[in-house]
């Protein structure tokens, strides 16, 4: 079982400029909420608690005065702030003494899952974890995203970073489950030709070992990484239909920490007075009414 998570939350997001000339990209609204909500909602619906978040120099204010050090959602949340954005690979290096002996989750800041039996799957791709395990998802573009081929029984004969020429569709998202190895080995990593470390190197040198599962994302979910400003505006039109027509919230982070079990109501009113007169703080209330 997982226990741990990093999070991804630096980077410069220079393909959002100029949102993101003054505002971390992590921070930028899904609908009515930040970005990272989304992203740390998917590490607690895994049931992690344990989380670092990397951020770039001179941000761990603006994560602090959404999260402080996470009490207030039953989490352990630690931060720690990174000179540049070198790859993500950099994140577990950067990570090794958080990790320690656990295995750990590695999670974009700027992705966006949701889908009908994600949790379920998490849980169970958490439970089961040997060496590392990807989600992957089918795409109409396979040249922008990192791309994995499959043969008999899932198994991958062939990873590629945005081919040219490919038959398949498969896109790596943004979330990574490792063994307490991963650091180590992510340090053997050479620079590549856009001088950063690469996680399809990362999870090659697993592959060779034939240590990499696959957790294929069915039809009824959906997946974006909000690198361009379409994905952005396309995630705040889905989470806004959904919440609307069925009530509820997505990427609550106090809901699904009140169905963990790791906070109690009292923790949600302080919530509240946090958030002051908005939609989000009337969900809240509604959930110590109907809880």
């Amino acid at each position: 079982m997982i226990k741990k998570g990093i999070i991804l939350a630096g980077g410069s997001g220079t393909r959002l400029a100029p949102l993101t000339k003054a505002v971390n990209k992590q921070l930028l609204p899904i609908y009515d909420k930040p970005l990272i909500y989304y992203s740390l909602s998917v590490l607690m619906l895994a049931k992690i608690k344990k989380i670092l978040i990397i951020v770039n120099k001179g941000d761990t204010k603006k994560f602090k005065d959404l999260f402080s050090f996470g009490n207030d959602l039953g989490l352990e949340i630690n931060y720690l702030e990174q000179k540049a954005p070198n790859g993500i690979p950099e994140g577990l290096i950067l990570g090794e003494k958080f990790i320690g002996k656990d295995n750990v989750a590695l999670m974009l800041g700027d992705n966006f899952f949701y889908g009908q039996g994600f949790t379920k799957q998490l849980l169970r791709a958490s439970k089961k974890l040997r060496n590392s395990t990807i989600f992957v998802y089918p795409v109409n573009n396979p040249s922008s995203f990192g791309i994995v081929s499959l043969g008999k029984n899932n198994k991958i004969y062939k990873i590629e970073e945005k081919p040219k020429k490919t038959k398949s569709n498969l896109a790596i998202t943004g979330l990574y489950f490792f063994d307490n190895k991963a650091a180590k080995l992510a340090k053997k990593l050479k620079f590549s030709k856009r001088k950063e470390l690469e996680i399809v190197d990362l999870l090659k040198n697993y592959n060779k070992l034939g240590k990499v599962k696959v957790e294929k994302l069915g039809r009824g979910s959906a997946w974006l990484d909000n690198g361009e400003i379409e994905n952005l505006q396309d995630a705040s039109k889905f989470v806004e239909g959904l919440e609307k027509r069925q009530g509820l919230k997505i990427a609550c982070l106090e809901e699904i920490a009140l169905n963990n079990k790791w906070i109690q109501k009292k923790h949600l009113s302080k919530r509240i007075k946090f958030y002051g007169n908005s939609n989000y703080s009337r969900y809240l209330k509604k959930l110590i009414q109907n809880n």
